[in-house]
């Protein structure tokens, strides 16, 4: 399984919070690959400005490569795939993490639970 997670996920792995479950960490360490994208990067860095977030963002940045997880980029196909999805999630961090999910293929593991409507893709841990 090829899996993409979302940035509550990659920040409860990279801090081993309790947040993340048994079951979704077996997914993860379970996985043939496992994603970050460039959109987590972008959100938590903003958050960190914001003051909502502390982190160090190369801290984030390297802690997928350490992880053993894979960057992905967000590429002009997943820029436009937003326009095919409905407005009920109006989060745009969320909204590409599912563009990206949807594009690849991949499984987005998430916490969010207004995800899951959009895709089989999609599963909520």
């Amino acid at each position: 399984m090829r899996i993409l997670l979302d940035t509550h996920i990659y920040l409860w792995w990279l801090d081993d919070s309790p947040l993340l479950s048994a079951e979704a960490r077996k997914m993860i360490t379970d996985a043939d690959s496992v994603y970050v994208s460039a959109a987590s990067l972008w959100e938590a860095v903003i958050k960190i400005s914001l003051g909502k977030l502390e982190a160090v963002p190369s801290d984030l940045a390297e802690g997928i490569r350490e992880s053993g997880f894979e960057p992905l980029p967000i590429t002009p196909e997943h820029t436009l795939a937003l326009s095919h999805l409905s407005h009920f999630h109006k989060d745009p961090f969320d909204r590409m993490l599912l563009a990206q999910s949807l594009g690849e293929p991949l499984r987005l593991l998430t916490a969010d639970a207004l995800l899951p409507p959009y895709s089989e893709l999609v599963i909520k841990v």
